[in-house]
Formats: structure tokens, C-alpha cells, sequence
């Protein structure tokens, strides 16, 4: 897997990040390491759902104007938006401005307090899709068995534009797999994370 070592501090990290300075914080801060709260969990399905169609670093760029259109992605908050709140958000500029992915947002709002009501939480419904080790290459695939189960039981429950490549960028994102590549500087601190990490158990 290529890497990227940025001349200012030597530190290997994925090759993406050559992309962009703007995804290193992102990439050593955030992405590959365990979530268990219910709104960042909801907030990143939902700005997996924008960059359909799109590169993560518009997403990224437009993160702070997507939380306070969305009333920092609480569920139980954007579960009650109505046609005024769609028309406001398609004139945000701050945003991408698609009827379809935001409807989508305030539908899956929805759905979200519908799940946490039977499950308990929204992160212990997505980490029982936790995959284990299957010793495949990091950064080798857009979908995994997981992510396609992940969706159909998302789709089920009748979320939105919540494909198996949207579910398994997320799964990546949310520390659900490490799949930093083998000598990226974050993989070992990633796997100590997760290692220290204890997901929430569906309420039964």
C-alpha cells in the first residue's frame, strides 16, 4: 500500500493524505479509531451519504457549516425537521445542496430514534456489524461482508442512502476495521485504541 511521508515531520502515513494537507489532522486524529457515541456515529453515515458522487475532502471542508445546519447531527433534533427546514437547507451554501441527501438526512433522523429506542443506541447496533480480522490487505476494497450486511439491515429499517461503499467508508472512518496501511504511523496507535476500547452492548 503506498504511503505518504510529508517533509515537514517524516511521519509515514496512508497515500491518500498526499491528497491534501487538509486530511492529515483528519487522518491522525480521527479516521480508523473507535466511535462509540451516537452522534458522531450519526453525523459521519450522514456526510458519507453527502460525498456520494464527491471527494471526502468537499465534505471535510464544509464539516463545520453541515453541524450547524443540522443542529450538530443530535437525531432526536433533526428527526422533527419539516418542509421549512428542507427549503432552508437547500439555500444553504455551506452545504451541498442536494433535495435528495438531505431529505435523506432528516428520514434516517428518524429512523435513528427508531433504532435507539429498540436497540438501545445507535453504536450498539453498529458495532454488532464489528467484523473479525479477515487478514485482507488494508485499503484493498470499497466493501467488505460486514458493510453489505450493515446496509441491507440499515435499508431494512428504512435508511437512505446508506449503500454497502457508503457503510464500509464509514466502518473505516469509525474504527469498526483498521485498515490503515501496514506501515502508516497510525495503524499501531489505532489498533491500541480499539484494543482499549469496549463496545456498547445492545440492550436486550
Amino acid at each position: 500500500m503506498p504511503l505518504f511521508t510529508s517533509p515537514t515531520d517524516n511521519i509515514p502515513r496512508c497515500g491518500w493524505c498526499a491528497a491534501t494537507e487538509d486530511y492529515i489532522a483528519y487522518h491522525d486524529n480521527e479516521w480508523g479509531y473507535p466511535v462509540g457515541d451516537d452522534i458522531r456515529l450519526f453525523e459521519k453515515i450522514c456526510l458519507e451519504s453527502f460525498q456520494s458522487g464527491l471527494s471526502w475532502r468537499t465534505i471535510l471542508a464544509k464539516r463545520e457549516s453541515f453541524r450547524a445546519a443540522f443542529a450538530g447531527f443530535d437525531f432526536r433534533k433533526v428527526a422533527k425537521f419539516d418542509d421549512t427546514d428542507v427549503e432552508r437547507l437547500l439555500n444553504d451554501t455551506g452545504i451541498v445542496r442536494h433535495r435528495g441527501k438531505i431529505t435523506a438526512v432528516i428520514n434516517n433522523a428518524q429512523r435513528c430514534c427508531e433504532l435507539v429506542d429498540a436497540e438501545g443506541s445507535l453504536a450498539a447496533f453498529v458495532w454488532s456489524f464489528e467484523p473479525q480480522d479477515e487478514g485482507i490487505e488494508p485499503q484493498s476494497r470499497s466493501t467488505s461482508p460486514a458493510s453489505i450486511a450493515l446496509s441491507k439491515e440499515l435499508k431494512k429499517r428504512g435508511w437512505k442512502f446508506v449503500g454497502p461503499t457508503t457503510a464500509f467508508a464509514f466502518m473505516q472512518a469509525m474504527g469498526l476495521i483498521n485498515d490503515h496501511a501496514e506501515e502508516c504511523a497510525s495503524r499501531v496507535v489505532a489498533t491500541q485504541a480499539r484494543a482499549a476500547f469496549t463496545p456498547p452492548a445492545i440492550q436486550t
